[in-house]
C-alpha cells in the first residue's frame, strides 16, 4: 500500500501541475512578431528589427562573426545586404513564463555585392518579455542537415 502512495505521488508531482498552460495571447504575439521579422528583413527595415532587439541582443550565424545589437543594425543600416526571400517554416513557441523560445527552419536569399547567397538554416530565438513587451535577446541559426534521399 505504501508503493502505491508513492508512485501516486511521483506521478502527480512529475506531471508538474504549478506550471501555467501556454497564453494563448503570447502564443498569438509572438507568432506576430516572428511575421514582423521576416517582413522587416526582406523590407531591410532597420526600425522594426531596432524594437524587436533587445538592447543586449546577441546574434550568432554560420560563418560570421558574433554580433550585438549595434552591430547588426549598423549592417541593416548600411543597406549591404538584401533580402529577396526569408521564409520559415515548422516553427514552435514555447512558452516559460516572461520568456519564450521559438525554434523552426529558415530558408532566405540574401544578395550581398553581386552575390547572391542561399541559406537553409536551423533556428532558435529567446525572447524576453520586458516593460515594453517581447523582445529577441538571442537569436542562433545552424546549417540544417542535408536531405537524405529516401531509399
Amino acid at each position: 500500500m505504501k508503493s502505491t502512495a508513492g508512485l501516486i505521488v511521483l506521478m502527480t508531482l512529475s506531471q508538474n501541475p504549478t506550471v501555467p498552460a501556454p497564453n494563448s495571447s503570447d502564443v498569438s504575439e509572438l507568432s506576430r512578431l516572428e511575421s514582423a521579422w521576416n517582413q522587416a528583413h526582406v523590407e531591410g527595415d532597420a526600425k522594426i528589427l531596432d524594437r524587436l532587439w533587445a538592447d543586449d541582443l546577441t546574434v550568432t550565424v554560420p560563418k560570421m562573426p558574433r554580433f550585438n545589437k549595434s552591430q547588426s543594425l549598423q549592417i541593416w543600416r548600411s543597406g549591404r545586404m538584401k533580402f529577396q526571400k526569408y521564409d520559415t517554416s515548422g516553427v514552435q513557441i514555447h512558452l516559460y513564463g516572461n520568456s519564450a523560445v521559438v525554434t523552426g527552419q529558415l530558408r532566405r536569399t540574401r544578395v550581398l555585392g553581386a552575390r547572391t547567397i542561399n541559406d537553409d538554416w536551423q533556428f532558435t530565438k529567446t525572447y524576453v518579455r520586458g516593460p515594453s513587451g517581447w523582445q529577441v535577446v538571442a537569436f542562433h541559426a545552424s546549417e540544417a542537415p542535408p536531405i537524405s534521399p529516401q531509399k
